[in-house]
């Protein structure tokens, strides 16, 4: 993951927003779930450049997107309690994958932040469909 993909990647997300009327956060991070950007649009909520950052890092721990964790993280779900410290459980985080021949292996995140969760991931799956596409 280098910093012009990432920022490409945000670029996206940041598309989709206006396309969807949200205000967002969005975080791309690497493999190890350490951040390479992050970009606020103006009067984007409070808790964006928490929670953007949260999915990504959830996204890359956990090698799926958040959407997915978050009816496994309910009470009686098999990863309730997981929610917490940095793990988000709720949508607007998407791994990004590549294929190295021996399977696929993820190779960063994009989490997102701002709008209703429907929002936050269509804004996400933007952003990731740039990796995808690259």
């Amino acid at each position: 993951m280098d910093l012009e993909l990432a920022l490409r990647v945000c670029e996206a997300a940041l598309k989709q927003a206006a396309r969807e009327g949200a205000l967002i956060s969005v975080a791309v991070v690497d493999a190890g779930g350490h951040l390479v950007t992050f970009q606020r649009m103006e009067g984007a909520r409070l808790a964006g450049p928490v929670l953007a950052p949260g999915k990504a890092y959830t996204s890359v721990a956990h090698g799926r997107p958040t959407a997915d964790l978050a009816e496994l993280a309910r009470p009686g779900g098999e990863l309730y309690g997981l929610a917490g410290d940095r793990f988000v459980c709720f949508g607007g985080g998407v791994p990004l994958w590549a294929d190295y021949g021996e399977g696929e292996r993820v190779m960063g995140g994009v989490g997102v932040s701002g709008g209703t969760i429907a929002q936050d991931v269509a804004c996400a799956e933007a952003a990731a469909s740039v990796w995808h596409t690259r």
